[in-house]
């Protein structure tokens, strides 16, 4: 084993919708298909 050991920990991702901070980790089948089929914006880039 190598000497130096990594430590991991749990990261937990948010979606933000209309203001609302929710963590994806608690959806349900329907909103995570849903979750998985959005596009993503960067406002200023064309």
């Amino acid at each position: 084993m190598s000497p130096v050991q990594t430590q991991r920990q749990e990261c937990i991702i948010y979606s933000r919708v209309v203001g609302w901070l929710t963590p994806v980790q608690n959806y349900n089948k329907g909103k995570a298909a849903e979750y998985k089929d959005r596009k993503t914006f960067k406002i200023g880039e064309k």
